[in-house]
């Protein structure tokens, strides 16, 4: 059991999970004073996927916001995508963001590195000498060439880590910008073709089974990508996988003619929809990623056609899920937990520590982007009553984050 009912009357208690996973409590006396049956403390949540955007695009996020806005949605670890200036494909560009990281960071933050130069997919990045790099992708961007794929992963099995793919090909995508369905067909929008991300992962399966590369793939949308990924996965191919929170809630019936409705890949069909529910229920997906990717106001502010592809998930994550497919009991906490910390800890090789976040999953509230703590404000949830509030969130057995209501 990864989880722990907050009827916490001692300050020093040491709860042990049976998955092996431990958590390590703090003394503080903020931890004495819960006593409430609604209270539960959570391992630290874990996202392998998100922006930052620093270096490069501070007036979107910083490593500061994005990470201060990380702990009030309960994470105690993420990890940074290289969509950066400078991009981070050798150990002097890596450092321009590690150092930053070392100085602002309010919990562990991992960053990836680049698998191309400049990730334009034309040759690849100084990965043998990146130590530092957590894992490689090129996310933004699918690697349109299957022999440089091939070549990244074989020089991430030599090294030992694992390629995260942004599976999407851009020769399917005639300048689309939501999925080519209802909603696009009739409102007169271009549409992004489920092809474009099934096609490349199903390219990519083959070369992680040709090479033996641990192969991650990144926010999966459609139904073709979960039945390609689960007879991978019962084939023996060394391959997980990611969704986000909006895809298992929302879909293409959702959307409004609002930039906060605009992410890459889009939301897709009820079809879809069910098709990912179904694989968090039997293990085909093995986490749940925000892809938190903030931008300006005036970048969300340009409608569908015209807007900046992505949102916001960190200081929402939890509470979406835990409303809209906990409460409705679509999949258990535990099984949540295993998602959003445990799995994706395990698969990257992200230690826990003295890492917990304690949540009253009783209160209720109503989703004010204004509020929020990232630079981002763009989310599909504005205005939304969900249940879960973050109490508390411990890195590093220190306090990054307290609801000042306690």
């Amino acid at each position: 059991m990864s989880i722990v009912k907050a009827q916490i009357v001692s300050s020093n208690l040491t709860p042990q999970f049976s998955d092996g996973v431990s958590m390590c409590f703090s003394s503080s006396a903020a931890i004495s004073r819960y006593n409430c049956p609604q209270y539960f403390i959570f391992p630290g949540f874990c996202d392998v996927h998100v922006h930052f955007r620093e270096p490069g695009f501070s007036y979107k996020e910083t490593i500061l916001t994005g990470s201060k806005a990380a702990a009030r949605g309960g994470y105690t670890a993420v990890c940074t995508m290289p969509n950066l200036n400078p991009v981070p494909d050798s150990a002097e560009t890596l450092a321009a963001q590690t150092e930053i990281i070392k100085r602002d960071a309010v919990i562990n933050v991992y960053p990836y590195a680049a698998i191309t130069v400049r990730q334009l997919g034309e040759q690849l990045s100084d990965m043998e000498n990146m130590p530092d790099a957590f894992a490689f992708s090129d996310d933004g961007r699918g690697v349109q060439s299957e022999e440089l794929m091939r070549e990244a992963m074989l020089k991430a099995k030599s090294l030992g880590k694992v390629i995260v793919a942004h599976c999407e090909d851009n020769s399917l995508l005639h300048g689309g910008y939501i999925h080519d369905g209802e909603y696009a067909a009739a409102h007169g929008h271009r549409g992004i073709c489920s092809e474009s991300e099934w096609g490349p992962i199903k390219r990519d399966i083959a070369l992680a089974k040709e090479t033996g590369c641990a192969y991650h793939v990144c926010h999966i949308s459609t139904k073709e990508s979960v039945e390609l990924i689960r007879k991978a996965k019962a084939d023996g191919v060394d391959i997980t996988c990611e969704t986000a929170p909006h895809y298992l809630v929302m879909d293409d019936g959702d959307l409004q003619e609002d930039g906060r409705f605009k992410m890459n890949p889009p939301l897709r069909s009820a079809a879809d929809r069910e098709a990912l529910i179904e694989g968090i229920k039997d293990g085909t997906i093995d986490m749940i990623a925000t892809d938190h990717a903030p931008h300006s106001a005036e970048e969300k502010g340009r409608g569908l056609e015209k807007s900046a592809f992505g949102i916001v998930g960190l200081e929402t994550a939890f509470s979406v899920l835990y409303t809209k497919l906990v409460k409705e009991n679509v999949i258990s906490l535990e099984r949540l937990i295993e998602l959003m910390s445990i799995n994706p800890r395990q698969r990257f090789g992200i230690p826990l520590g003295c890492d917990f976040t304690v949540w009253d999953t009783q209160a209720e509230y109503t989703v004010d982007s204004n509020e929020f703590l990232s630079l981002g404000r763009a989310t599909p949830f504005e205005g939304e009553r969900l249940n879960g509030r973050c109490m508390l969130t411990v890195c590093n057995g220190k306090t990054v984050y307290s609801d000042q209501q306690i």
